[in-house]
């Protein structure tokens, strides 16, 4: 059952300043303005903004708990996880900067004007993941972009040492984990979706391939 809530309850669960609820508004206007041309978030969700996508991808910024560093989020495509986590440390953590990994061009695009519109301490790739050499990154997250094996490869490749992955599963995550035990070994923390009870963050380290 996915939990319904809207604006107040997303600045009530966060805790965060007027200032980002100010930018998050901004982002949803330039979600309604640019998905009827390239189908940024599917049409169902357009009303429900600020539960499906805002408050979903707010959960992989407190369970990083980061306070500086280098995040890195692939397939960000509308901006889910790494633009809304990027919009809420412009003010909570301004020392975190980020590196959005978007191979469509015109979703690419988006993202730059989204992060100029909103003043975001992050830069965009308009390239495959897979294609590009290790990022260094202190933190890589990814949401409904790939199954569990094909993420960690990613990991692997970009994370420092000491890095952490976070990923947003379904309620198929539990096959996905024992599927990708057969290829690799990992540290794996579980939280419970705040938004839909099926679902988990995975947030994974010590990533290596056996």
């Amino acid at each position: 059952m996915v939990i319904k809530a809207g604006r107040t309850d997303f600045q009530e669960k966060l805790n965060v300043s007027r200032e980002t609820i100010e930018r998050l508004d901004q982002y949803e206007s330039l979600l309604q303005k640019w998905n009827p041309a390239i189908n940024l978030i599917g049409k169902s969700t357009l009303n429900d903004v600020w539960t499906r996508h805002f408050l979903d991808s707010a959960q992989a910024f407190k369970i990083a708990n980061r306070q500086a560093g280098h995040w890195v989020d692939i397939g960000t495509g509308g901006g889910f996880p790494g633009a809304v986590v990027a919009t809420i440390a412009v003010d909570a953590v301004p020392d975190l900067r980020f590196t959005f990994v978007e191979s469509d061009m015109r979703k690419a695009t988006f993202l730059r004007v989204l992060t100029r519109e909103l003043g975001l301490n992050a830069e965009t790739l308009t390239d495959r993941v897979e294609g590009l050499p290790s990022l260094g990154a202190d933190i890589l997250s990814a949401r409904a972009l790939a199954p569990l094996t094909e993420l960690l490869g990613h990991a692997a490749l970009h994370l420092n040492p000491d890095g952490r992955a976070i990923f947003m599963k379904g309620g198929s995550f539990q096959k996905e984990v024992t599927e990708s035990l057969e290829k690799w070994a990992f540290q794996s923390d579980e939280y419970p979706s705040i938004t839909d009870g099926t679902a988990v963050v995975l947030s994974l380290g010590e990533i290596r391939r056996v």
